[in-house]
């Protein structure tokens, strides 16, 4: 027969939010202080799955709800994350697991009752925003990866250093691709450049800390890194960015709210033509003003879109150009 768990064994399920919304140009998640331990660390919201519970998705919204104060739309499963040292400053010998979701909320402006708050993801991933060019940092960061492959024994292992680093990357003439966002994050955590990766070994920050943008309490920037690369493929084959635009908007606002999720900026015609194509958008018949330009036309999302094609997204790969 087998014994009962111990409490050094138990196992406790978390459930974990990226809830998503965009504020002008902005890509914002919202945050909470972390319960306990270093108040600089910020958190997902989250809470454990309990008896009352009737679904792990009822459970999360209770939570978001309780703790935020934010009604949860659009929602999906992510990924469940259970490395054993995935919060090692837990404390009480309790192995945890997180169930991470990805929600969208049209309402990232908004302010919230309690201490939750609105952060730029770039702030945590500041190598993932492309929209005015390579990002500066990306250049400093090169020089570990680079040692880190050539530190390899010659011969195969070098080989497979070298790939990973270039498709993660995109190094030595390889593209970038803007959904590797959690590969990239782990490669660094590997290397050691990332905050979290010097926790558990309590190792002094290295020469390269100051890259690495804002860390987040136990695992969650990973759970965020997730979150951010399932949005930015998922944009390409689903209309979910419309779950994040107002019911009405111009042309330009939906390509900027693509841009800003995409971390990359699209040209404008054949972003428009793409658009057209997919016959994702239809004219209300009204004009907007103060545009900051010649008054454009108003749109709105076509609900039929999502029946009339297997794939009804925005295929960025085929936009992707300068301005």
């Amino acid at each position: 027969m087998s014994q009962a768990p111990t409490q050094e064994q138990a196992v406790v399920v978390d459930l974990t939010a990226v809830i998503v919304s965009i504020a002008g140009d902005q890509p914002r998640v919202l945050v909470r202080p972390r319960a306990g331990g270093d108040k600089a660390l910020e958190a997902l919201p989250s809470g454990p799955l309990e008896l009352r519970h009737r679904t792990l998705e009822a459970g999360l919204r209770s939570w978001v709800t309780a703790q935020t104060g934010a009604s949860l739309g659009y929602v999906e499963q992510l990924y469940t994350f259970g490395d054993q040292d995935r919060t090692p400053d837990h404390g009480d010998g309790r192995r945890v697991l997180s169930i991470g979701y990805l929600a969208l909320s049209r309402a990232g402006a908004a302010s919230m009752p309690d201490e939750s708050v609105w952060r730029d993801w770039y702030r945590h991933f500041p190598w993932e925003d492309w929209r005015r060019g390579r990002p500066e940092v990306l250049q400093s960061l090169e020089k570990p990866i680079r040692r880190w492959v050539a530190a390899a024994k010659a011969g195969t292992e070098r080989t497979a250093r070298k790939e990973r680093a270039s498709l993660a990357f995109g190094l030595d003439g390889t593209a970038w691709s803007d959904d590797r966002v959690l590969e990239r994050y782990e490669l660094l955590y590997e290397l050691g450049i990332v905050a979290e990766a010097r926790r558990k070994s309590r190792e002094a920050p290295s020469a390269e800390a100051k890259l690495d943008g804002q860390p987040m309490a136990a695992d969650h920037r990973r759970i965020l890194a997730t979150a951010i690369a399932r949005l930015r493929g998922k944009i390409k084959y689903r209309p979910v960015v419309f779950e994040l635009m107002p019911p009405t908007f111009t042309f330009l606002q939906l390509q900027r709210a693509v841009e800003t999720l995409a971390g990359v900026r699209l040209h404008k015609q054949n972003f428009r033509r793409l658009v057209a194509q997919q016959g994702l958008v239809e004219e209300t018949g009204a004009i907007v003003a103060g545009t900051g330009g010649r008054p454009a036309r108003e749109l709105r999302y076509r609900q039929e879109a999502i029946l009339e094609r297997q794939a009804p997204g925005l295929r960025l790969r085929a936009v992707r150009g300068t301005e």
